[in-house]
Order: structure tokens, then C-alpha cells, then sequence
């Protein structure tokens, strides 16, 4: 039944990625998400339903714009693409269920801030800040007898990442520590696999540009959100069983 209702969302979660995609070109700007309706980045002419089409119009166009041709950023099909999966994902592995909202909402907001990070290296707390309010308003509705833990993580997650900005300020910003603030009170005690997760992803390209570029590489900016987010959506999906094999496996 689940498998059934992940593909019955996918179409609106498309949707959404879509809608996504013009917050995360539009909002750091401080423009309207509602008006005027969508248009080309490049011409400014509006666009078409047929060429507002989740997906299907990217691959139609081939990327570019109908009126003049100018390419359009692979962002805007990742955005879409991903949010479908991870919404999908969602109610596949929690069900038609008050979990598999909030997870969806939780996962379509990373989607939207990793999107905006890579472009602008910012996270902005007119996304961050509402959406950590929200999802922990929803995990104490849904389970109270849990509610300290959602606090405590939401706490506990930003104030280890202010401790790494307070050692090594150049790593990271502040929008990381407000960040951790939606992870805790999404994961719970979960969050520490999300936060390890994160950053052995981040890794990757620390090293390649490391071995490339050498000494300069300490100067490059690499946005460490998304790599949060990563995490955070790996340990959503898997941390749970991960943590409960570490606990066991040290007798805690």
C-alpha cells in the first residue's frame, strides 16, 4: 500500500518542487513568490503552462528557453526531481501518516536551502527559522512524550555547531548553527548521525580541492548545507537502526 501512495504523490510533489524552485530564485532577493508569474531569467518573457510543466517541459526544451534559447539552470529540473523523490520516499517509509507530513515538509525545506546555498552561500533565516518553529511545534503535537527530546536535540545540534564556528569561524556560518536548530527538532537523538553524516560527505570535496589546488584550497568557500542536509536525510531514512547497532555495540 505504501509503494501505491509514494507513486500517487509523486505528481503534487512535483508540484512543489516547482514552487520551490521560485523560492529559492526569488526569495533571497526579498521579491514576491506569488507575483508576477513565472518567467524567463534571461528575457523575462512569461512563460507558458506548457513550459511550466514539472520535468516534462525541462527535457521538452532541452533546457533552454522557448523564446530565447538561453539555457536554463539544471537547478531548477534537481529541485524538482529531488523533492518528488524525497516526498515519495517519505510516505513510502512512514505511510499515509502525521510522521510522513512533517518528513516531507522537512525534506522539501532542505531541498529549498540546499538549492539556495550552492547558488548564494546563504541560508536564510526567513526559511530556516519558521520551518524549525513548525516542525518542532509538530513533532511535540505528534509525540509529547518526546518532547524534551526534540528540544534538547534542536539545542543541543546548534550549540555543538556554534562551538565549531567559535573554533574555526572560516568553516561555517551562522546559518549552519540556525540550521541545526530544524535538524534536532526533526531527528531527535538521530541528529547526531545527520551532523556525522554531514560532514564526512563534506569531506569529499574538501579533499579533492585540497589535493588539487593545494594550500589555496584553504581560501575556497564550499557551502556546507546541503551536506547537512544530506546527512540529516540519511539519518531521516537510516540513522535509526545505525544508532541502535553503535549503542549496542558499546553497551550503552
Amino acid at each position: 500500500m505504501n509503494v501505491a501512495l509514494a507513486f500517487l504523490v509523486v505528481p503534487p510533489a512535483l508540484a512543489l518542487g516547482s514552487f520551490l524552485n521560485v523560492v529559492a530564485a526569488r526569495l533571497p532577493e526579498g521579491r514576491s513568490i506569488v507575483h508576477p508569474p513565472s518567467a524567463c531569467g534571461s528575457c523575462g518573457t512569461r512563460l507558458a503552462w506548457r513550459d511550466n510543466i514539472p520535468v516534462v517541459s525541462y527535457l521538452l526544451l532541452r533546457g533552454r528557453c522557448r523564446s530565447c534559447k538561453e539555457r536554463i539552470g539544471l537547478r531548477y529540473l534537481a529541485v524538482e526531481v529531488t523533492t518528488a523523490a524525497l516526498v515519495a520516499a517519505c510516505f513510502l517509509a512512514f505511510g499515509l501518516t502525521a510522521d510522513a507530513f512533517v518528513a516531507a515538509f522537512f525534506c522539501s525545506v532542505l531541498v529549498v536551502l540546499s538549492a539556495i546555498d550552492v547558488e548564494r552561500h546563504i541560508l536564510p533565516d526567513k526559511i530556516v527559522l519558521p520551518s524549525a518553529a513548525i516542525v518542532l511545534a509538530a513533532q511535540i503535537a505528534i509525540h509529547p512524550d518526546q518532547a524534551l527530546e526534540w528540544v534538547l536535540a534542536a539545542l543541543g545540534a546548534s550549540f555543538f555547531l556554534f562551538a565549531a564556528v567559535l573554533a574555526y569561524p572560516k568553516g561555517m556560518g551562522m546559518g549552519d548553527v540556525k540550521l541545526c536548530l530544524l535538524l534536532g527538532a526533526m531527528l531527535g537523538k538521530l541528529v547526531v548521525v545527520g551532523l556525522m553524516a554531514g560532514m564526512l560527505l563534506a569531506l569529499v570535496p574538501a579533499v579533492y580541492l585540497l589535493a588539487r589546488h593545494g594550500g589555496a584550497a584553504r581560501k575556497m568557500a564550499i557551502p556546507f548545507g546541503p551536506f547537512l542536509a544530506a546527512g540529516s536525510v540519511f539519518a531521516l531514512f537510516f540513522g535509526e537502526p545505525l544508532l541502535d547497532a553503535y549503542l549496542r555495540g558499546t553497551g550503552l
